[in-house]
């Protein structure tokens, strides 16, 4: 059975396919990162830590971000799917972007987000069985389905605190329902994404 989640963007044209799926106990991340140094085109994902994600919405407004930048023609990155991982950063610093929101070898929990559309050079491109059978072939680990529940038992709040500055937001830490604070949150990191660079 495929866990692999096919998501329509409002607002983005038909011809993109998005594609996400979320992988635990990921025992080969090193390889997937050299594969990614490399440029190796049959492994074209964004390939994002788990832990420094809250949701959802936090993935897909990174997606939405980079398809933007695609279809403006203006990519400061190889490909969408670099420019998906360093959407979810803040700041404008492409390194340091990668460095906290991509793989390392020794992440455990990664979200993997394909996005496809047909070009020139490759009118017909896979579907979604092919880019799950890939990802079951080359990702050592257990899929699980892409849901807010299970993205919020990987989430290292140190990480995202530090990571948006949320330690400067008192008022999150005085909401005492964990799904409030986590909407909070959410609705503050989105917000940053988007005025990054404005």
């Amino acid at each position: 059975m495929s866990l692999l989640e096919t998501i329509t963007l409002e607002h983005v044209p038909a011809q993109y396919r998005v594609h996400a799926a979320l992988f635990r106990d990921v025992a080969n991340a090193g390889f997937l990162q050299a594969q990614l140094l490399a440029r190796n085109p049959e492994f074209e994902y964004a390939f994002i830590d788990a832990t420094s994600i809250v949701s959802r919405l936090h993935v897909l407004a990174a997606v939405y971000k980079a398809l933007s930048v695609l279809v403006d023609g203006k990519l400061r990155t190889p490909n969408v799917h670099a420019e998906t991982v360093i959407a979810l950063s803040a700041s404008n610093n492409i390194s340091e972007a990668y460095r906290r929101y991509g793989i390392a070898p020794e992440v455990k929990n990664i979200i993997v987000v394909k996005v496809l559309w047909p070009t020139e050079a490759r009118p017909q491109q896979p579907t979604a069985e092919d880019v799950w059978n890939h990802l079951v072939e080359n990702v050592q680990g257990t899929a699980v389905p892409f849901t807010d529940e299970q993205l919020a038992q990987s989430t290292d709040w140190t990480k995202i605190n530090k990571y948006y500055k949320l330690n400067g937001a008192p008022a999150l830490n005085a909401i005492k329902d964990e799904t409030k604070k986590r909407q909070e949150a959410e609705a503050l990191i989105v917000g940053a994404m988007a005025l990054r660079g404005v």
